[in-house]
């Protein structure tokens, strides 16, 4: 029988259970996958006793469920009022129609800047008489120190240029992406590139090959920008794919200086404007005007988009924030008297302030950007249990459970646990890297008492669903604790007369 104790003990002092007996059905799915039982850490806590604990102080690597950190800090120190913004600010003069300065465009961390929001806020200097711009165009990155965190940073892994990889900037417009549609017949790869950019192309060196079109992304290879003797550039797609077959893909590859470039002069082209300065990179004088502005939604809306699907690039945009200091992105990045000097290690140091507010020791913790897209990051089973607790005990509970995938029906959960009591109640953040499985959330008993559930698997043996299965075990066997006894009827053979 697994030991139990007090949840005081466990928060307070090491764990007597640190090495305790894994539930049997966890265990043997180990022992069947070859999985080191000290290559797993577990946590399951009810109440205030602890039910299940091994190698709960170890710190490991934790993966995606590494955004529950992010998202609870975030909605407690932030506020489920605070929203990013872009704006569109000047110190020049407007006279007959032409804006006598430099435009400057100003980011606050906007989660949901896009295309189309740029074209209303430049349709709002349209509405306002301006018609030219006879100044440069000024992005505004100074809310994040580096502004410009991507620069010099070697790849995650070999796909850069996928959407999970992208690093944000506190200005950036659709996320950095071109989507680009391709359609092949037997001999011909016809391309289509979304949004539209001044005088950027895509074009093709593809050979197309007889191929499983559901295997398309196996002939990928990262495509070349090439900037043209004109200032043009073009985006070139190299690699294979199949015949007569569509497909679609988003792609991070064209510098976010040109992106926001190209973007704005074309949707200023387009709402009948005229621009032929320059864009250059600088700060938003503490004059300037407010000609327009984005306001993205609200954090809560933003959390469940970060940890329903996993979103790192909105999970790095909210841990950033948080290094911002002010609750309000229009006050701008204010460091207090001795803090460090980068947001990063203030939005480090605002975690750790948070954890050590709510007893949680922090040693042992390793941020490298709130996402879980790390090999470096590191937390316990112990440390993420006290993060749950406080988060079943704060004020934004339901909006930081809100945003956690519901088991077997939506979000990264939406395929698993389908047969288990688990299913529709459990609320369950899920961490996948190579060598890593993990989850982290809220399972109720078959009494309906809810349970802090956290697991986390460090092995090479993981692969092909080993190192899940087992990890739904622990989620099932939670479920079903203390469940009734089946009852069994016994029928009794009728006596001869």
């Amino acid at each position: 029988m697994l030991r139990r104790i007090a949840i005081a003990a466990l928060f307070s002092a090491c764990l007597p259970t640190a090495h305790a007996q894994l539930p049997p059905p966890v265990a043997q799915l180990l022992s069947e996958a070859n999985i080191p039982e000290d290559a797993m850490s577990v946590l399951v806590v009810r109440g205030d006793t602890v039910v299940a604990a091994h190698h709960a102080q170890q710190p490991r690597t934790p993966a995606s469920t590494m955004k529950l950190v992010t998202t609870l800090v975030g909605l407690e120190q932030l506020g489920p009022v605070f929203r990013g913004r872009t704006e569109l600010r000047t110190v020049g003069e407007v006279k007959n129609g032409v804006l006598q300065g430099d435009l400057i465009v100003r980011g606050g961390a906007d989660a949901d800047f896009s295309g189309e929001a740029l074209e209303n806020m430049l349709r709002a200097l349209r509405y306002q008489g301006i018609r030219k711009i006879a100044g440069n165009l000024v992005f505004d990155r100074a809310l994040w120190n580096p502004a410009r965190g991507d620069v010099g940073l070697p790849p995650f892994d070999e796909y850069p240029d996928a959407y999970y990889n992208v690093i944000p900037d506190a200005l950036m417009v659709n996320k950095n992406m071109l989507q680009i549609d391709m359609r092949s017949t037997g001999n011909k790869l016809q391309l289509e590139m979304q949004p539209a950019l001044d005088r950027v192309t895509v074009a093709s060196s593809m050979k197309l090959i007889d191929v499983d079109c559901a295997k398309w992304e196996d002939g990928w290879k990262l495509p070349e920008v090439v900037r043209q003797k004109d200032g043009s550039i073009k985006v070139m797609l190299r690699g294979t794919f199949p015949k007569h077959c569509t497909a679609a893909n988003s792609i991070n590859v064209v510098d976010r200086d040109d992106y926001l470039d190209r973007l704005f002069r074309l949707k200023w082209k387009q709402v009948g404007g005229s621009f032929h300065g320059k864009t250059m990179a600088g700060t938003t004088p503490s004059d300037a005007k407010l000609l327009a502005q984005h306001v993205s939604r609200a954090l809560p809306e933003i959390v469940r988009d970060i940890n329903k699907p996993s979103d790192n690039t909105l999970a790095r945009t909210v841990f950033l924030s948080l290094g911002s200091l002010e609750a309000d992105p229009l006050l701008g990045s204010r460091p207090l008297p001795g803090s460090p000097d980068t947001t990063f290690a203030r939005a480090d140091q605002a975690v750790r302030n948070w954890m050590r507010e709510h007893r949680i020791d922090d040693a042992g913790l390793v941020l490298e950007n709130g996402s879980g897209l790390s090999r470096i990051e590191r937390i316990s089973a112990l440390q993420m249990g006290g993060l749950l607790q406080a988060g079943l005990r704060s004020k934004w509970a339901p909006e930081f459970m809100a945003s956690m995938p519901i088991v077997a029906v939506d979000g990264t959960m939406r395929k698993r646990l389908h047969d288990s009591p688990a299913a529709s109640v459990a609320r369950l953040k899920t961490g996948s890297l190579r060598d890593v499985t993990a989850i982290a959330g809220y399972v109720p008993d078959a009494s309906g008492r809810q349970c802090v559930v956290v697991a986390m698997i460090n092995s090479e043996q993981i692969s092909n669903g080993r190192g899940r299965k087992a990890l739904d075990a622990l989620v099932d066997w939670v479920a079903r604790l203390d469940a009734p006894a089946p009852t069994v009827q016994v029928t009794q053979a009728p006596q001869a007369n």
